[in-house]
């Protein structure tokens, strides 16, 4: 399928104007996320309508706790991620199509989730597992859909989409759990990416009054340390307020840093004092 949001300029090179890498891609090439793909001058979404992995979750799982808390709600991702996070959990269906890999799923159509969703009395549809942005034309579609049908949509993100992107999303968009990993050298070394956009992102969400969630992954050695913590609660605190509802969760070794111990205790029990102590009002520690 041809992607939304993006340029042609000259030399058959496009721009793509998804999330905040701006890609400028060459015929022949792929951008970042490793499923946006310039052939012959048109940008395509190679893994539109293709389903890597669904299932029905809990709503806690996402994690979101204070929205339509104890249900059910139904989820799917395809490949594909804008960001290389050396830590990811889900890394071996975020990263898989970088950079020229095939792009795998099972053909499963808007329309279908949809059926499956009421088919197993979920009133809400997660894009998650992945990076929802990267499949944004998927996604968009069963959004639409899904908002017919009075089921509720849900995003959870790493919120390094476009503004234009985030506009596009926003009408049909009822709750979403953004990741703000730490300051700008951790997104830089550690994710491809930058920390302002996340955070201005977080602050339109958050003024158009949809249900937001932020979860922070404490990291051993990343992000984990008392002033790094401080930074990253006054970073959130600047852009948001006192008033949101922030997850601080616990690091187990994964993806390219297996050599990495599990995060303390003691560091997520000082994080949220410190959270405390700077008034965020709603703290709750995961992977505990």
């Amino acid at each position: 399928m041809e992607a939304m949001l993006y340029e042609k300029l000259s030399g058959n090179l496009v721009k793509c104007n998804l999330c905040n890498h701006h890609c400028i891609i060459s015929d022949g090439l792929r951008g970042i996320c490793g499923v946006r793909e310039n052939i012959s001058g048109k940008l395509m979404a190679l893994n539109y309508n293709l389903a890597i992995a669904s299932s029905i979750d809990p709503i806690e799982k996402k994690p979101i706790y204070e929205f339509m808390s104890k249900t059910k709600t139904y989820s799917f991702a395809s490949v594909g991620c804008n960001m290389r996070c050396s830590w990811c959990q889900n890394h071996l269906i975020s990263q898989s199509p970088k950079p020229n890999n095939q792009i795998v799923g099972n053909e499963i159509s808007s329309e279908e989730h949809i059926k499956l969703a009421i088919k197993y009395k979920c009133p809400s549809i997660s894009y998650t597992y992945s990076e929802p942005t990267i499949y944004f034309e998927y996604a968009l579609e069963t959004m639409k859909l899904a908002k017919e049908k009075g089921l509720k949509n849900i995003w959870v993100s790493n919120g390094y989409m476009t503004k234009d992107a985030l506009e596009l999303i926003l009408p049909y968009l009822d709750a979403c759990n953004i990741d703000y990993k730490g300051n700008n050298e951790v997104y830089k070394k550690y994710c491809s990416g930058n920390n302002i956009s996340v955070l201005e992102n977080l602050k339109i969400i958050k003024e158009k009054n949809i249900h937001l969630e932020v979860t922070t992954l404490l990291i051993t050695g990343v992000n984990d340390t008392k002033e790094q913590v401080l930074e990253i609660a006054m970073d959130l605190i600047k852009y948001l307020g006192h008033d949101f509802i922030w997850h601080i969760t616990r690091f187990y070794p994964n993806y390219k840093m297996l050599d990495r111990s599990f995060t303390k205790k003691k560091n997520l029990e000082e994080a949220k004092r410190i959270g405390n102590e700077l008034g965020i009002k709603k703290i709750y520690l995961g992977n505990i």
